[in-house]
C-alpha cells in the first residue's frame, strides 16, 4: 500500500514571469504570459498538487500573491551565469523569503557567488533543466562544474524524453573516483558531501497553464512543507507525470499569443459570435474554473454558436478570408471539435493533439489552395501572379510557425546532450555513434520511372542488407516494407502530360513522423513538393540533407511547353533547390558539368552511378517472348525501345531514322515498350513500317522482351543516366545512344555500343545499320555488353552511395576520424 505523502509541481510559471524563449515569443508577437497566480493555484489544486509554488523568472511576486492560500511556499527561478563567458543557466530555489529574493538579485551574476549563498542559507534548490544550452554557451565542461556545484538536478517538464533520459543517464554514471577527477581538472571543490550521488526533482515548466502538474515531484510520509523540502534535498523525492514533445510546446506557444492578443484586443467580446474564437478560447486557454454557467449565459452561447454557420456567405476573397473560412468548416465538420466550442473539457494531453489535428487540417488545406496557384499560374505563364501567390504563403507561415519552432528546439540539443554524455562518461562507456537511418523523399515512386525503379530497388537491397532506409512518399497506399505512403492532400496535374501528377504532401504530419522516427540523415530523390517538404523538415530538424538530380527538369518543361523561357525559369528553380542540398548526387559527369555551369558548387557534387539488377537481366531469358506474346516473326531481326512514349524522348529522330532503315532492309522490326502522351502521334509516324507497339511491360516480360531483341536504340538527350541503357546490356543487346545526357557514359563506345549525334537522324540509322548487317559484329558486341554490365550491379553501387552518407558527418558510426 502507498504511504501518504505529498506532491507538488516545482516549476510553474505566473503572469510575473519573463519567457524562457523569449525570441520565440518576439516572433509571436508577445513576451509575456497572463496566468493569474490565483487561478494557477486553482489548477495546480484540482489536477492533484498537495503543495502549490511558482517559479517565476528573477521575481517572487507571483508566489507572494498565493501565501495567504494552505499549503503554499515562495520559489524563485534564478537566471545565473558563469562569469567567465556569460553561459546563462536556470537554477530553482524554495522556500524563499523577501530578504533572500534580495540577496539572490545582488548575487545572481556569478553561479559560484549564487549556489554559495544558497547553500550557506540552507535553501534547498536545483538545477533547472541541465542540458538545456539557453543562450547557446552551454558545454560539456560547464556540465562537469554543474556536477560539482549541484545536488539536485531537474527532469524538465518542457522538454524532450531523450533529453532527461540522457540526464539521468550522466547522473547515475557518476563515481567518486569521476567527481574527484573533475574537482581536480576544474580546481573546484564539490558544495556537497558525496557529489557522485545525485537527486532528482521534477516540474512542468509551465507558461501558459495548459500543462500544470504535467510533470511533479512527489515525497511520501511527509505532511508538511518543511519535510517535503527536506525530503528532495535528502534524495527520497520521486519524479512523476510525461516529458513534453513538439505538440505540447507548440500548443503552448499557440495558448501564449492567444492570451496576450485576447488581453490586449478582448477577444473574449466576439467568443460566441465566431466559430473560430469559441475553438480557440476552450483549446488554448487553462480549463474553465468559474462554476457553471448561469442560464442567459448559456442561451446566448447557443445563440451565438448557431448564428455563426452563416458568417460566410459569400465567397472569400484574401487569405485571410480563406483562413477563416475553411478554419470554420474543419471545426464544424469534425464532431469533438464542436463539442470543445460547446464546452467540452478534456486532459491537455487530448487537447494538445486536438489543436495539432485542427492546425495540421487547415495548413493543408491553405497549402493546397496556395500550390494550386502557384501552379496553374505558372503552366499558364502569368509570373506576376506566382509573386502574388508567394505573397500569401506569410500566412501559411503564421500558422506552423509555432511547430517549426517547436521542432526545431527539440531536436538541436540533441547533439549536445551525447557530447555531454560522452565527456562525462569520460570515452569509457560511450555508446556507439547513432546507425544510420535515413528518410528518403520522393515525388515519384509508384510511377513508372527510371527514378522509382531504382528507389524500388534501394528500399528492398536495404531490407535485405539490414540497413535503416525509408521512403516517404505521397500517393495510392502501399504495403511495400521500407514505404511510408502519405496522404496527399491535392494533387495537381500538367495539362501538356496528363501522367505526370504532383501531390501536395502534408508538411505537419511528416515533419512529426520525421521527428518520432529519429532520422539521421534526410535524403531528397526530387525537386517536386514533397522533396520542398524535405528541405523543410531538414531545416527545422537541423538534419543533414542530400539530393540526387535525377531528371533533367528544364529540358523536359522546354520540350513538352515548347516554351524556352519556362525551360530557364525552371533552370532558377532547379539550381535554387539544389544548392540547399549539402550534398548533391549526379549519375554522370555530363550531369555533374550541366550543374556546376549552372552555379552548383563542385565540392557538393558527388557522383553516384547507378546500377542494375544483372541477374534479372540476362541473355538467357531470350525464349521468342516477342513471337508468342505480340506475333513478331523469330526471323527477324528487332530492334528495340524501352522507355516513356514522350517528347522529350527525342523520339522523332528514332522515327525518322527507322522509317529510313524500314526501307533500305527488310526483316527488321521495331519494338517499342512503354506508353506516354506521343504514343498517338509515334503510331501516326511509323504507319505503314514493321513497329509493335507492346504498351506498358514489367517484371519478367520485360526482362524477356529485352532478351528476346538484338539492338537497343535510345535516342534521348534529356536522360540523366539511362536505366534502361545498362538493362539492355546486361540482357546481351548492343546500344545506339546520342551524344548528349547521361547515357552515352554507360556504354563503350564501339565495343558495347555507339554514340551518335543527337540531331542526325541518318546518323543513328547507319549504327544500327553496322550491326544489322554485319553478324559476327553484332554478335561480338552482344557478348561486349553483357560483360561490361556485370561491373555494373547494382548492389555495388547501392553499398558505394551508403557508405557516402558517412563521409562528412562524424555523429554516425564508421564515419572516419575527424582531423
Amino acid at each position: 500500500m502507498k504511504s501518504m505523502g505529498l506532491k507538488a509541481d516545482l516549476h510553474v510559471h505566473s503572469k510575473y514571469s519573463k519567457r524562457p524563449s523569449e525570441w520565440v515569443l518576439r516572433k509571436l508577437g508577445c513576451s509575456e504570459s497572463y496566468t493569474d497566480p490565483l487561478r494557477l493555484y486553482s489548477i495546480a489544486r484540482e489536477r492533484g498538487m498537495d503543495l502549490v509554488t511558482i517559479t517565476d523568472h528573477n521575481t517572487i511576486a507571483g508566489s507572494m500573491e498565493i501565501t495567504h492560500l494552505e499549503n503554499t511556499f515562495v520559489s524563485e527561478e534564478i537566471t545565473t551565469y558563469f562569469p567567465e563567458d556569460g553561459c546563462k543557466l536556470h537554477v530553482l530555489a524554495y522556500d524563499l523569503t523577501e530578504s533572500h529574493h534580495e540577496d539572490i538579485t545582488r548575487l545572481r551574476e556569478s553561479i559560484f557567488d549564487l549556489v554559495k549563498y544558497l547553500n550557506q542559507e540552507k535553501i534547498v534548490h536545483a538545477l533547472a533543466h541541465p542540458l538545456f544550452p539557453i543562450n547557446d554557451r552551454l558545454t560539456p565542461e560547464h556540465l562537469c562544474q554543474l556536477l560539482l556545484l549541484f545536488k539536485n538536478f531537474e527532469l524538465n517538464g518542457s522538454r524532450s524524453e531523450y533529453q532527461n533520459s540522457i540526464l539521468f543517464e550522466i547522473l547515475t554514471s557518476l563515481s567518486k573516483e569521476k567527481m574527484e577527477s573533475f574537482a581536480n581538472r576544474f580546481d573546484l571543490e564539490p558544495t556537497h558531501a558525496e557529489p557522485w550521488k545525485k537527486n532528482l526533482t521534477a516540474g512542468s515548466d509551465d507558461h501558459s497553464s495548459l500543462n500544470i502538474a504535467n510533470k511533479y515531484t512527489e515525497v511520501a510520509g511527509v505532511a508538511s512543507v518543511d519535510e517535503f523540502l527536506k525530503g528532495v534535498d535528502n534524495g527520497e523525492g520521486r519524479v512523476g507525470g510525461r516529458a513534453a514533445n513538439p505538440r505540447m510546446m507548440a500548443h503552448n506557444l499557440y495558448s501564449i499569443a492567444y492570451q496576450f492578443y485576447n488581453t490586449k484586443f478582448r477577444l473574449h467580446r466576439y467568443v460566441n459570435r465566431e466559430l473560430l474564437l469559441g475553438f480557440a478560447n476552450r483549446a488554448l486557454l487553462p480549463w474553465r474554473l468559474e462554476g457553471e454557467k448561469g442560464f442567459m449565459d448559456r442561451l446566448r452561447h447557443v445563440v451565438g454558436y448557431h448564428g455563426r454557420s452563416h458568417f460566410f456567405k459569400s465567397a472569400p476573397r484574401t487569405m485571410q478570408d480563406l483562413l477563416l473560412k475553411e478554419a470554420r468548416e474543419i471545426i464544424s465538420k469534425d464532431p469533438r471539435m464542436s463539442a470543445v466550442v460547446k464546452g467540452w473539457r478534456s486532459h491537455p494531453k487530448e487537447m494538445e493533439d486536438l489543436w495539432f489535428k485542427f492546425v495540421n487540417h487547415l495548413s493543408d488545406k491553405t497549402l493546397k489552395q496556395l500550390a494550386d496557384s502557384i501552379l496553374d499560374n505558372l503552366s499558364g505563364g502569368k509570373l506576376f501572379d506566382i509573386f502574388h501567390a508567394l505573397g500569401s504563403a506569410g500566412s501559411l507561415y503564421t500558422i506552423l510557425a509555432p511547430y517549426f519552432v517547436s521542432y526545431t528546439l527539440f531536436t538541436r540539443d540533441h547533439q549536445l546532450c551525447r557530447q555531454c554524455r560522452d565527456y562525462v562518461q569520460e570515452k569509457k562507456t560511450i555508446r556507439p555513434k547513432r546507425r544510420l537511418k535515413i528518410a528518403h523523399f520522393t515525388d515519384t515512386f509508384h510511377d513508372v520511372n527510371g527514378v522509382a525503379l531504382t528507389l524500388k530497388m534501394q528500399v528492398e537491397m536495404a531490407r535485405k542488407q539490414k540497413k535503416r532506409l525509408t521512403i516517404i512518399t505521397c500517393g495510392h497506399e502501399t504495403e511495400a516494407p521500407g514505404v511510408v505512403t502519405f496522404s496527399p492532400i491535392g494533387t495537381f496535374e500538367m495539362p501538356e502530360y496528363p501522367l505526370m501528377q504532383l501531390h501536395y504532401p502534408p508538411l505537419l504530419e511528416m515533419l512529426d513522423y520525421c521527428y518520432e522516427q529519429g532520422f539521421t540523415h534526410i535524403h531528397s530523390a526530387t525537386p517536386g513538393p514533397i522533396g520542398l517538404a524535405a528541405l523543410a523538415i531538414a531545416r527545422i530538424m537541423n538534419l543533414p540533407i542530400y539530393g540526387t538530380y535525377h531528371t533533367a527538369l528544364p529540358q523536359y518543361v522546354s520540350q513538352l511547353t515548347e516554351d524556352p523561357s519556362m525551360g530557364e525559369l525552371v533552370w532558377k528553380y532547379v539550381g535554387w533547390y539544389y544548392s540547399q542540398m549539402d550534398k548533391v548526387y549526379v549519375p554522370s559527369h555530363a550531369t555533374r558539368d550541366e550543374l556546376t555551369a549552372k552555379g552548383i558548387k563542385k565540392e557538393k557534387i558527388r557522383f553516384y552511378s547507378r546500377g542494375i539488377d544483372i541477374e534479372r537481366f540476362h541473355p538467357s531469358k531470350r525464349n521468342g517472348f516477342l513471337k508468342s506474346r505480340f506475333g513478331v516473326a523469330d526471323g527477324e531481326l528487332k530492334l528495340l525501345y524501352v522507355g516513356r512514349v514522350s517528347r522529350e524522348k527525342n523520339l522523332d529522330l528514332l522515327a525518322k531514322s527507322f522509317r529510313q532503315l524500314a526501307e533500305m532492309r527488310p526483316g527488321i522490326d521495331l519494338i517499342i515498350i512503354g506508353n506516354g502522351p506521343y504514343l498517338p502521334e509515334m503510331k501516326e509516324a511509323l504507319k505503314g513500317v514493321p513497329v509493335t507497339f507492346t504498351g506498358f511491360l514489367e517484371g519478367e516480360d520485360l526482362a524477356e522482351a529485352y532478351a528476346s531483341s538484338d539492338v537497343f536504340l535510345f535516342p534521348s538527350t534529356t536522360d540523366t543516366f539511362g536505366n534502361v541503357v545498362l538493362e539492355a546490356q546486361a540482357s546481351g543487346l548492343p546500344v545506339v545512344v546520342t551524344d548528349q545526357g547521361g547515357p552515352r557514359e554507360n556504354l563503350v563506345d564501339g565495343k558495347t555500343g555507339f554514340i551518335v549525334s543527337a540531331d542526325d537522324p541518318e546518323a543513328f540509322g547507319q549504327a544500327a545499320l553496322k550491326l544489322i548487317d554485319n553478324a559476327p559484329l553484332l554478335a561480338s558486341m552482344k557478348q561486349s555488353a553483357r560483360t561490361y554490365a556485370e561491373n555494373r550491379s547494382f548492389e555495388s553501387a547501392y553499398s558505394q552511395l551508403w557508405e557516402s552518407y558517412r563521409d562528412d558527418d562524424p555523429r554516425v558510426e564508421g564515419a572516419p576520424a575527424q582531423n
